[in-house]
This record gives C-alpha cells, structure tokens and sequence, in this order.
C-alpha cells in the first residue's frame, strides 16, 4: 500500500498552528488505528493525538519541539516494503532516529553547560518500567517538563495519577530541588532563555534594574495574550457591579453538608455562582449570544465556562448544558474538569463551545475585579471573596456574608439595561438559592 500523510491536526476551535512535543512511536514501529501516536502542544493545552491511519511509520517529518501550521504533514505511515529499499526517510537534524540507530549524545551548550532534557527516542531503558507500555514511561505532560527541569529520571519514580499515571507530584515529591518560577517551560525555550541566565560573574550586562532574566511565553501563553488584547481593543467593554448577600447561600451550602453521606460531592458557592448563570442565560437569551463579523449568534444551548488557573496560563474548560444539570452534576463536572486542565488531561471538546463564562478569584481575597471579555462571547462574571460585612435587614444593621460581582460585557450584543437585569437575575437567585434547586 502506499505511504498515508499524517497532518498536523486541528485540535481547539482556535488553533493555527501546533508543536510536536514527544513523538510516541519512532520510525519502524508499528501504528494502530486509534493509538496514540504523538504529543501536541496547541494554543490551549497539550494534548496527544491517535492516529487515524494504520501501518508502519515511516518518515518523521516535524521532529520534537518544532512546529507546524494546521494540515501540514507532520509524518508518514504506510508499508515499507512498497516503498522500496532505497526510499527511506531522510535523516534529520533535531527529529526522532530511525529504528535501531543509538540515540545521539545528548548536545551541551558550551557558554552555559546546560544539556538539553530530551527524551531518547528508542528509550530502552524505560522498557521495564511498569508505568509505561510500548517502552514508555507513562506520564502527563506537565510532569515531563518538570522531571527535566529537575534531573528527575521519571524511570524511577510510581505515579499516583490515573493507572499509574506519573503527575506533577510525583516529580516534585522525588526531587529535593525547589522547582523554577517557570518551570514548565520546554526544552528549545530553556536554550533560548540560557545567554539571559548567566550569572554577573560571566560578564552578562547589567542594567540600572539589574541583571535581565528573558522568558520566553509558551504558546498557550502567547495565543492568551493576543486574544486578551485583541478583546480588549475591539470590543467595547462596561462594567456592571453588584453586591450580593450570601448569608442565605452560606446556610443552604451548610445544609447541603449535612446532609451528604459517603462521597457525595458538596457544591462549593463558585458551582452556585455558574448554576445561577446558567438559569439566568436562560431567561436573557443575548447574555448567551454572540458577537461575530457583524451579526448576533444566539445560541440553543447554555454551556458556561469556568476559569481555571493552569501551571502556566489560564485555561478555559465547558460545562455544557448547566441550566439543565443539578447543582451535585456541576459541581462534580467542575471538579473534574478542573483536575484534567492541571494534570495536562484536558480534551479539545471540553475546552470548546463555551457561550459564557464565570471567572472566580475568591480565594485568593479579591474583593472584586473587572475581567476582560473572552470574544465572541457577550459577557464574563467575575466574582469576589464571600466576606463578613455588616448588611442591612428590616431597618437594622446586621452582620451578613456578602460577595461582589461585576459583569463584563461586550456592549455590541449587550446593552446596559438588559445586562444589569441579568446580573439582578443571578443576584436574586442567589440570595434565595432555592431557586437554584428548581
């Protein structure tokens, strides 16, 4: 048969281009229909990819850490034999190696003595390892930056995670070295950075703020950036704030611990906060509308997204369908949402499809913040610390528990009176959550 393409694939809504971070398989090996065949960095997670194709693979052609824009040919799959003997891949300079080669020596810089943390391509000495198959140590993404950052020979280490899964604790729990501020930066970033990381004493210039450190911004971070700006600048923002008096909310979600048996899911007030967005867009078909090349989009479903602070960046993940799910279903959805963005898990159809978004910095003891617009979308709630503060009660001044909420919109599909009656909406429903359960 003849050889199949293998094309850089689309995986979010947005991507325009992705980056090979580890290959899988190494040419000569063998590819199943549906197996995973390489890890993918996009511009909202990084993510592994099955192949569609079944045979040998036969050309790498986007070695380890380079990039591609969306459908190039990142390597080929087919039968060796029909390709005769004298048209193997060509070698390359910085991908995988053929199989049965020995893997090249590791390459130091020689201004810094930093060698490259790349993983061997054959790996035969991960072979054993009871956490891997195919040779492979099993591990998220995050942790194998991590565990080259800090020397940590995963090998060696037992995940925690999901089947044996090797996660960011794992690899810190093995090291005795403190991680980096940015560790979760790649390999060809950590060599860009080096010529800014010498110390004074190799003669780097300083100026008057001191020695400078460059970082580079992964791309995830990059796309994060120009899409902030980009809402920023285009979309007309205003900002709505509202005070809401949680003493009810606090003693429905005391009552709802009390009665919880076994394992059941509590749902904290964030979960409150997107099932009364969820009601809310409901009611205020614009709030879940869109603005895009001119034209309102109102959609049929509510799906809310839910802000997630990732070990470099802020992602995004959907629960779709809230107003139609309990309070227990969000919240148990939320946290398991939450969990695949930090452990490198996260799928492409959960971080898509959002028509609104909730954006919580509570924890943190924000008392309250203007978010910026995640475009298309026609609003985004960010939502304050839940503190004692003295409210008002049949004339008297009482203490109470209160939280500030302020609604972002995008005043081309939302306009000031009917995004302050949405925001009256999800302020009535959680100051009397009952309704909440309805």
């Amino acid at each position: 048969m003849s050889a199949d393409d293998v094309t850089m694939p689309r995986l979010s809504d947005s991507m325009e281009e992705g980056r090979v971070l580890a290959w899988r398989k190494q040419v000569g090996d063998e590819v199943a229909v549906g197996e995973e065949i390489v890890e993918i960095e996009t511009d909202k997670a990084n993510m592994g990819y099955e192949s569609d194709v079944a045979g040998t693979l036969l050309e790498i052609v986007v070695g380890e850490n380079e990039s591609a824009p969306v459908g190039a040919v990142i390597a080929r799959v087919g039968d060796p034999d029909a390709a005769g003997e004298d048209e193997g891949p060509a070698p390359q300079a910085a991908g995988p190696v053929t199989a049965g080669d020995p893997p090249p020596p590791p390459v130091a810089e020689a201004s810094s003595g930093v060698v490259p943390p790349t993983v061997p391509p054959a790996a035969p000495a991960l072979a054993a390892d009871g956490n891997g198959s195919e040779g492979r140590v099993k591990a998220s993404p995050l942790a194998r930056r991590i565990a080259s950052e800090l020397g940590v020979d995963l090998a060696t280490l037992t995940g925690s995670g999901p089947a044996g899964r090797i996660v960011k604790r794992d690899v810190e729990a093995a090291s005795s070295v403190q991680p980096a501020p940015s560790r979760s930066f790649s390999a060809s970033q950590a060599q860009k950075e080096q010529p800014a990381e010498r110390p004074a004493s190799s003669g780097a210039p300083e100026t008057a703020k001191g020695a400078v450190e460059v970082v580079e911004l992964s791309r995830l971070q990059q796309v994060v950036a120009r899409r902030m700006a980009e809402s920023k600048a285009t979309a007309p923002h205003f900002y709505l704030t509202s005070e809401v008096d949680m003493s009810a909310a606090v003693a429905a979600r005391a009552r709802i611990k009390e009665l919880s048996v076994g394992g059941e899911v509590v749902p904290s007030f964030n979960d409150m906060v997107v099932k009364a967005c969820a009601i809310a867009l409901r009611r205020f078909p614009r709030a879940n509308g869109s603005y895009k090349d001119g034209r309102l989009e109102l959609h049929s479903r509510v799906n809310v997204g839910i802000a997630v602070a990732a070990e470099d960046a802020l992602v995004v993940p959907t629960i779709f369908d809230a107003d139609r799910r309990g309070l227990r279903e969000i919240a148990a959805e939320a946290r398991s949402l939450a969990a695949k963005v930090r452990d490198g898990r996260v799928t492409p159809p959960e971080l898509s499809g959002a028509t609104f978004t909730v954006s919580n910095l509570g924890m943190f003891g924000v008392r309250g913040f203007g978010a910026i617009v995640n475009s298309p979308q026609a609003a985004i709630l960010a939502v304050g610390e839940i503190a004692e503060r003295p409210v008002i009660r049949g004339g008297a001044v009482v203490p109470g528990r209160t939280m500030e909420m302020t609604l972002s919109c995008d005043h081309r599909i939302l306009y000031g009176a009917e995004g302050a009656e949405f925001l009256a909406e999800v302020r009535g429903l959680l100051e009397e959550p009952v309704g909440l359960a309805l």
